[in-house]
This record gives structure tokens, C-alpha cells and sequence, in this order.
């Protein structure tokens, strides 16, 4: 008997261990209940290698567009922000696993994301641009065919970049695709417009081909979590209705991205 019974007491703590994992209601500032990770707190998931969007500062914090939004939203809410990053191509599935109660890492709105995450209303409009080497001859998607390509693993770019040549080079981020082509080593990158000014900015030896179209970015939540999704859509409207939005935009990216052109 007494062989039997440790084990089965084992078993009950580790089930009653799992259990007090789980997720915390909380109430927002407008008094709406909430699930989340940890009581109070809004946790909240960037790639961190996505200049001006997310990075980490020369202190090694996090900063940028995406997690001041972030950390923005969870103000709005009344909640305490916590901020952790994550390669790119990893970030839906965290966010569906409830690994963080949402991602504010610049998705792009597509039908596949949206099976297996909601989405909140737009915080941003931006699109694809095909950028090339400095001295490049190719002036649009027409001059890539069978051209090298880099782009951002689980990005929509890499899908973009399927529609004009097989040759695509994959990388962990845009900024590292970026400096690889301005180092000569890719035709061109299809990236976000905004993130390729700031690399042109930074020195890197690039420029404008060719814009490729317009696209919806937001902050992606797990599909359980559908109290949360309308907290945030309602401190999102509040934030553009106050100013906030357009503030950081024109703050980390000296434009104001956030209304639809």
C-alpha cells in the first residue's frame, strides 16, 4: 500500500500544480472582466528585432512603436504591462497557446493568422516594398524573376515574395535580410516600408524599388480570449480618440501611420 500511495499523491500535487497556472480574471479600468496570465497584468509579446516597431535600446530594454502601444494599452486598461520577445515566425503560436494574453509585433491581417488567432481593429497601415541594393538595376517586381530575394521567416513577405521568384533567402528578421542585401548578398528584401526608410536612414546601402500594397496590422489575440479582444478594440478607440496613437507613431517613426490613406 505504501508503494501505491506516494506516487498517487504525487500525481494529485502536480495535477493541483498545473491547475493554479492557469489564467486570472481581472477588470479593466472600465470595469469589463478579463482573462489574463497573471492577475492585473496585461502580458504582452514583440519580436524585438523589428526596427522602429520593437527593439532593444542600448540599456537593453525593449522599446519602439509596438511596445509603446503595448505598454499604452495596458495603461488604458488599468492594467500593469509586461512586455517579452520572440522570434517572429514563433509569435501566433505563443499567443494561441496563451503563452502572453496577446501580441503587439505588427501582424498583418491575413485569412491563414486568422484561423488560428482573432485580431484586433487596425492599429496601423503600412504595406510591402521591394527594396534593392543601392546600385541595383532592378526598378520593380518585373526585374526579379529568377532574382535572389530575402525576406523575414513567417512574415507576409515571404509569401509576397512567392508571387515574383522561387529564389528566396530566409531570415530570422527584417533588419538582419536588410543589412545582408545592403552587404551585397541578396538581389533585393521585401519588407515593410517604414522599416526600410529607417534601415536607408541607419546607413545601410539600399533603396526604394517599388511599393507592393497596402496592408492592416494588429495585435493578435488567442481566440479564447474573446473578453480581452473587446477590451482592447475599446482602449484602441480610445487612443486614437485621445491622441495617443498618432503621438508614438510620429515619435518612433516621424510619420502617423495610424489612419487608413
Amino acid at each position: 500500500m505504501k508503494k501505491f500511495y506516494l506516487p498517487v499523491l504525487l500525481i494529485v500535487a502536480m495535477v493541483l500544480s498545473v491547475a493554479g497556472c492557469g489564467s486570472s480574471t481581472s477588470k479593466t479600468k472600465s470595469g469589463d472582466e478579463v482573462e489574463l496570465k497573471e492577475d492585473g497584468v496585461f502580458s504582452f509579446v514583440v519580436s524585438g528585432e523589428f526596427y522602429p516597431f520593437s527593439y532593444s535600446d542600448k540599456n537593453g530594454k525593449l522599446d519602439g512603436f509596438d511596445v509603446a502601444v503595448g505598454k499604452a494599452l495596458a495603461k488604458e486598461m488599468g492594467l500593469k504591462a509586461k512586455v517579452d520577445k520572440q522570434k517572429f515566425h514563433g509569435i501566433v503560436t505563443a499567443v494561441k497557446t496563451n503563452r502572453f494574453d496577446a501580441a503587439v509585433a505588427s501582424h498583418t491581417i491575413t485569412p491563414e493568422r486568422k484561423k488560428a488567432v482573432n485580431f484586433s481593429t487596425p492599429y496601423y497601415y503600412s504595406g510591402p516594398v521591394l527594396f534593392v541594393k543601392k546600385d541595383s538595376s532592378i526598378k520593380g517586381v518585373k526585374d526579379i524573376k529568377g532574382k535572389n530575394i530575402a525576406v523575414a521567416k513567417g512574415s507576409t513577405y515571404e509569401s509576397e515574395a512567392q508571387k515574383y521568384t522561387k529564389d528566396i533567402s530566409v531570415y530570422d528578421s527584417d533588419v538582419t535580410a536588410l543589412r545582408a542585401l545592403s552587404e551585397g548578398k541578396h538581389d533585393g528584401v521585401i519588407t515593410d516600408s517604414i522599416t526600410g526608410k529607417q534601415a536607408i536612414k541607419k546607413g545601410f546601402k539600399v533603396s526604394e524599388a517599388e511599393t507592393l500594397g497596402t496592408s492592416e496590422q494588429a495585435i493578435a489575440v488567442s481566440k479564447k480570449d474573446e473578453k480581452l479582444l473587446k477590451a482592447i478594440n475599446k482602449a484602441l478607440e480610445e487612443l486614437r480618440k485621445d491622441g495617443t496613437l498618432e503621438k508614438l507613431s510620429k515619435k518612433y517613426l516621424d510619420i502617423d501611420i495610424t489612419k487608413k490613406s
